[in-house]
């Protein structure tokens, strides 16, 4: 018994070690973002991995709020983010809804057709959905960044969604119909809330996926009027020198609302990803 315990002990402290090592490499990166951010342009090319700011530059903060036109950015990257999230988030309840719950033909195989969305890369349909938003003349607007985002995002979400929805009981939805209610009262009166796990782990993922997303938007968006904030780190590279220090200072602004939403709601990310997985 006491021989069990010693293992039990050290296979603890191998696990924690183990897990700190993980932490310290995944947290890194951070450290190294803001570090460089707070430095001169020159001192990235210095053989230290970190190097102490002396004195701290905060005036590549103030250059980067200032030339790297974040306010405007921000608020395109606000509008097409907050529009994507709503979206997605209406669009994987009511077909999670309809496909656990309602009883149609082509259910099963329609549900396999979107899942096979989380197969298909970013880069595969970039020049398919040029040519047709350009037809469209829907190139250089709101609307090329916010429909792609929203069928990237809706896979995952309809995956999440289903899996969750299904673990509710079905009595709620009975009782429900013989109180009278309809399908859309029972959709939004009964199973939005009781999915509020499910919807801000939906809600968190579509934001982290579409927040730093740069690859679409520098194919669709051409005009500083509907650029996002990942464009703010152009504006400091150029052909022959780049402020580096400037950079770092933008790429740390841009990720701060990134981090902030998924601390905030890191619990409930868990339990609805947790949930789904259960029942899945």
């Amino acid at each position: 018994m006491a021989r069990e315990s010693s293992f039990n002990k050290k296979s603890r402290a191998v696990l924690l070690v183990v897990l700190g090592l993980f932490s310290i490499g995944q947290l890194f990166p951070l450290v190294w973002l803001i570090d460089f951010s707070l430095c001169k342009s020159g001192d990235v090319y210095g053989a230290n991995i970190l190097k102490i700011p002396n004195p701290p530059q905060f005036i590549n903060y103030y250059l980067a709020w200032r030339d790297g036109k974040i306010p405007q950015y921000f608020i395109n990257s606000v509008i097409v983010n907050v529009t994507s999230v709503l979206l997605v988030v209406l669009f994987s309840l009511m077909m999670g809804y309809a496909f656990v719950r309602m009883e149609w033909k082509w259910s099963n195989k329609v549900l396999t057709y979107v899942l096979l969305g989380l197969m298909i890369p970013i880069h595969a349909t970039l020049l398919p959905n040029f040519v047709i938003f350009r037809q469209l003349k829907m190139l250089d607007s709101y609307f090329a960044l916010i429909i792609p985002y929203v069928a990237f995002s809706l896979p995952q979400a309809v995956f999440l969604m289903t899996g969750f929805i299904g673990s509710i009981p079905r009595a709620l939805e009975e009782s429900a119909i013989i109180d009278g209610c309809g399908i859309f009262r029972i959709l939004f009166q009964i199973i939005l809330p009781l999915s509020k796990p499910a919807i801000v782990t939906v809600t968190v993922t579509t934001f982290l996926n579409t927040w730093n997303e740069f690859i679409m938007a520098a194919t669709y968006l051409t005009s500083d009027k509907f650029r996002t904030l990942p464009f703010s780190v152009y504006n400091f590279a150029g052909q022959y020198a780049s402020n580096y220090a400037v950079q770092f200072a933008v790429m740390t602004i841009v990720a701060l609302p990134s981090l902030i939403v998924y601390i905030a709601l890191n619990e409930q990310v868990t339990k609805g990803v947790t949930l789904g997985a259960v029942k899945g």
